[in-house]
């Protein structure tokens, strides 16, 4: 799946990210996604390994990894 941009100008695009097992690590990682300039809304789903993210434009993934990287997991890539 590819970014997709919906009828506010908003992206949506959802990564993989591996090591998540709990909320604390949702919380790590939405926080630290979060702080990239131009997001407004991250969900991190620990059973699945998915983080969604919605953002004014499309993000770079080297800033997304980056930022799980702070986290403490790794960034498998986009789904």
């Amino acid at each position: 799946m590819t970014a997709e941009t919906d009828t506010q100008g908003s992206v949506t695009a959802v990564y993989k990210v591996s090591g998540m097992s709990c909320g604390h690590c949702e919380g790590a990682v939405s926080g630290e996604i979060s702080e990239i300039a131009g997001v407004t809304s991250v969900k991190a789903v620990a059973s699945t390994g998915e983080v969604t993210v919605i953002s004014a434009a499309a993000l770079d993934e080297e800033t997304v990894r980056a930022a799980v990287d702070e986290a403490g997991f790794e960034l498998v890539g986009k789904i």
